[in-house]
């Protein structure tokens, strides 16, 4: 097992060397620089050079590539040129707020998804089946922003139950939660019935029927314990694209946090802020993907016995 754990790390080195060209060479093909944002209008030519050295941006890309990327592997993620701040602090200010809000959108889906994946495997065919998985499906289709505007005009606007944007209180947190928890909620719904649906065929269920168990013990004791691998698998890799999905709904509800640091950092095209941004959600997918794994060789012994 930790051979295998081993392997699955160094399998994220070549994949993290080529996110990180991706992002370094896409950010500095968008039009615009951050020498725009800090020079005053009718500066001379001469001025901005003496900028662009004094940040390193003279310099042909791949030597701009070589030095960013060295710094991050020795965890320093460089100053930013507009705010003139370390982008480490700036990340500390504000992934606590996007790991609340992924967190509880993560434990929502959760909890609302399994439930409603149950509900819809023991009415199989039934009407609470269709009425669940059209729910879902309905669910899975709305886009986050969208979402969230409609959530915020009923729940703000119209009845005043919540706040309509800022970070005041946890009232706060329960819109965008939702807005993003409920995309969430529909794939977990889906894999959790097919998961179910699929463990109550195999044949130890035949055994655990013919021994007198109750059918409700042995689907929710039995067959939901089984059903449950693919589901944390799933979750695991929902962890990278939770906080993918908060920078939408982020800047829809006006909350702090990693999503409006890149949108505001985009539109500055402040260069090192919006890398760090973008590889500190790249290498969370990166590691929810590798936690998927681990939990389903750790849940699954026939996981282990291959890698025996």
């Amino acid at each position: 097992m930790f051979a295998y754990l081993v392997r699955r790390v160094l399998m994220l080195v070549p994949v993290f060397l080529a996110v990180s060209v991706v992002i370094f060479s896409i950010l500095h093909f968008i039009p615009g620089d951050p020498i725009d944002n800090l020079l005053k209008p009718g500066s001379s030519p001469t001025a901005r050079a003496e900028m662009e050295m004094r940040y390193g941006l003279d310099r042909p890309l791949p030597v701009q590539y070589g030095i960013w990327l060295s710094k991050v592997v020795q965890g320093d993620l460089g100053t930013a040129i507009v705010a003139r701040r370390p982008v480490a602090d700036l990340i500390a200010q504000s992934l606590p707020h996007s790991l609340r809000l992924g967190g509880l959108a993560l434990l929502f889906s959760t909890v609302v998804g399994v439930g409603l994946g149950i509900v819809a495997a023991l009415n199989r065919d039934r009407w609470p089946d269709r009425a669940v998985m059209g729910g879902v499906l309905l669910g899975s289709t709305l886009p986050s922003f969208w979402l969230g505007l409609i959530l915020m005009l009923v729940f703000s606007v119209w009845l005043g139950w919540f706040p309509v944007s800022g970070a005041r209180g946890w009232g706060s947190l329960v819109l965008p939660v939702l807005t993003i928890g409920l995309g969430g909620t529909a794939l977990v719904a889906r894999v959790t019935r097919v998961s179910m649906i699929e463990a109550a065929e195999r044949d130890f269920v035949l055994l655990l029927h013919a021994k007198g168990l109750s059918p409700l013990r042995i689907q929710l004791r039995h067959v939901l314990r089984h059903a449950l691998m693919p589901v944390v698998t799933i979750l695991a890799l929902r962890i990278g694209w939770i906080l993918g999905g908060a920078v939408t709904v982020e800047v829809v509800f006006a909350r702090p946090g990693l999503g409006t640091l890149l949108i505001k950092s985009l539109s500055q095209h402040d260069y090192p802020v919006v890398q760090a941004c973008l590889l500190m959600l790249a290498m969370a997918v990166m590691l929810g993907t590798l936690l998927g794994d681990v939990l389903q060789a750790l849940m699954d012994p026939r996981v282990r016995a291959a890698l025996a």
